[in-house]
């Protein structure tokens, strides 16, 4: 390693997560000749996983920012540079690239500079002159000659091939235009009058050449014109693209669509249904609010659902397993990671909770808020994401019965749990308003049976049916 390579020292873009191979930089918390330490968070990416920050491993001075916010960079990149020993002399700055410096405004080109390159040099191309009016050398001078005579000449129509204008009468008297007959003949196809062309032949004959520069469309002059009337509309996908926004897929939002696709096409779903009567587990979250033992902590029906969730599936430790391709295994798991699907700025997420099974009601609270915090933040760290067992998605915050959710990828099971609203209901032989919510259960069948998954789901609600069980069948 040479002097120059140990002062300065380049940082890396390194593998936050299991496997990434990007992250995109979000924000950076320190601009060049900015004095860093070791340990000090310089920036915060985000990967397929989580938002992370990064901390520098070296002191010194802030060299170079080798990327922007909003950039995506391969793992291994080097995306800073830290002059370790700033008091060694000033450091050589890469060469920025030669930009073209742009002509002054008026100068030979006159052209004025623009984002990319320069603008368009002034149009060197000029108007034909117009056939004279009578006593006239052309056009311009007749139409200063009327002007003195007290007249002022109109400005004759452009000529379109589409809808030949006619052409305005030759005054009387005035001499006859030289052409040759089949010059005549064009100019009369064309509808062209031979009296408004300019002749460029000898002694003043007009040629086919004269006709053909008559009937060509007209230099659109530098002032506002109206559009013509047969202007084609816009193409409908161009009116279309107008009224809509493209949004780059990447990050958290691409690493679940991904995962949602492998895992829908690769994990055979089934889903199953139960509608249960919740109103004893609503009454219970309100004597926990007031209870003690739950100070400090949240408690609601999430709360609730979770720990019946569990309790189901310490009765029937079957469910909770792994199926391993490779080795054509089914591993079955003696902890339950719990997932909380949670949705954030940044899109989808499924923290877990770890051995979620072994923790008391209050611990498990605990969990949960701080879960959500983290999340609702954007500080959940890849590690908090990797390794669920079975997942909970609270689609009821959003108003929502129900739905058919799919596995987070590797899980053997996912439970939504659908709004709590005040129905009739059958309850001791009578019709009365009672809280009643829905719970579905998606299982990857390689690893359940229709059985198996019915019991799970079957006593989760049995739980929330009659709360007291939580005590029983613990």
């Amino acid at each position: 390693m040479t002097a120059t390579d140990q002062r300065f020292r380049e940082f890396k873009m390194p593998d936050v997560g299991e496997g990434l191979t990007e992250a995109e930089i979000l924000k950076w918390y320190v601009v060049e000749g900015d004095t860093v330490a070791d340990g000090q968070v310089v920036c915060e990416v985000e990967t397929a996983k989580a938002a992370v920050e990064l901390p520098i491993p070296y002191d010194g001075v802030v060299h170079q920012l080798r990327f922007g916010e909003g950039t995506t960079v391969d793992v291994g990149t080097v995306i800073i540079t830290v002059d370790t020993d700033p008091g060694a002399g000033p450091a050589e700055a890469p060469a920025a690239p030669e930009a073209a410096e742009p002509a002054a405004e008026g100068g030979e080109e006159g052209r004025k500079a623009v984002l990319v390159g320069y603008g368009a040099a002034p149009s060197s191309t000029k108007r034909r002159a117009r056939k004279a009016q009578p006593g006239t050398a052309n056009g311009v001078q007749g139409a200063v000659q009327a002007e003195l005579n007290g007249y002022t000449a109109p400005e004759p129509a452009p000529v379109s091939r589409e809808t030949p204008a006619a052409a305005p009468a030759a005054p009387a008297g005035a001499e006859r235009p030289l052409a040759k007959p089949p010059v005549r003949k064009l100019a009369k196809d064309l509808g062209i009058d031979l009296a408004t062309v300019v002749p460029s032949g000898p002694d003043g004959i007009i040629t086919r050449e004269d006709v053909h520069a008559a009937a060509a469309p007209a230099t659109v002059p530098e002032y506002d014109v109206e559009p013509a009337p047969h202007e084609p509309a816009p193409a409908p996908e161009a009116v279309a693209a107008a009224r809509e926004t493209r949004i780059p897929v990447k990050g958290v939002r691409k690493a679940t669509a991904q995962a949602m696709v492998n895992s829908a096409f690769t994990a055979p779903h089934v889903t199953e249904f139960i509608t249960v009567d919740v109103t004893r587990t609503m009454r219970l979250v309100q004597e926990l609010k007031q209870d003690p033992d739950m100070a400090g902590v949240r408690v609601n029906p999430l709360l609730l659902v979770a720990k019946a969730f569990l309790v189901a599936i310490k009765r029937h430790p079957e469910i909770n397993a792994s199926w391993d391709e490779e080795n054509q295994e089914i591993v079955r798991k003696d902890y339950v990671n719990l997932g909380i699907a949670a949705a954030t700025p940044r899109g989808l997420i499924v923290p877990n909770i770890k051995d979620a099974g072994a923790q008391t009601l209050p611990q498990l609270a605990a969990s949960l808020g701080e879960l959500v915090a983290t999340a609702r933040e954007g500080k959940t760290s890849p590690a908090d994401m990797a390794g669920g067992t079975v997942t909970i998605t609270n689609v009821g915050v959003f108003g929502v019965d129900t739905g058919t959710p799919i596995l987070n990828p590797g899980e053997s099971a996912i439970l939504a749990f659908g709004a709590v609203k005040e129905q009739p209901w059958v309850h001791k032989g009578k019709v009365k308003p009672r809280q009643v919510t829905t719970l579905a259960l998606s299982f990857d069948h390689r690893l359940v049976d229709g059985e198996l998954g019915s019991k799970v789901l079957a006593d989760t609600a049995a739980i929330l049916e009659r709360p007291k069980r939580l005590i029983t069948w613990s």
